[in-house]
């Protein structure tokens, strides 16, 4: 007489060990949306060129070098302490 078939306990472990298949899913459609936009990204290039200076390194400031108030600072707003 034939004996009855029982799966073996290495064919049960690695199936308990694996993450849900919809689980692998979620983080393969992730990884994808993620390199598309860095890919759609890096092909539009920078939103404001203009925004950052050309990079001299002359002055940390950034600024226009003044020193005071400028005409786009708030009146009556000269230095700090109350």
């Amino acid at each position: 007489m034939a004996e009855p078939r029982h799966p073996s306990p290495p064919d049960v472990v690695p199936r308990k060990l694996m993450p849900p298949p919809a689980l692998c899913g979620f983080l393969l459609l992730l990884a994808l949306v993620f390199t598309m936009s860095y890919a759609v990204g890096s092909a539009a290039g920078p939103v404001a060129p203009g925004i950052h200076g050309t990079g001299s390194g002359t002055s940390g400031g950034g600024g226009d070098g003044t020193g005071g108030a400028g005409p786009g600072d708030m009146p009556g707003m000269h230095g700090g302490g109350g």
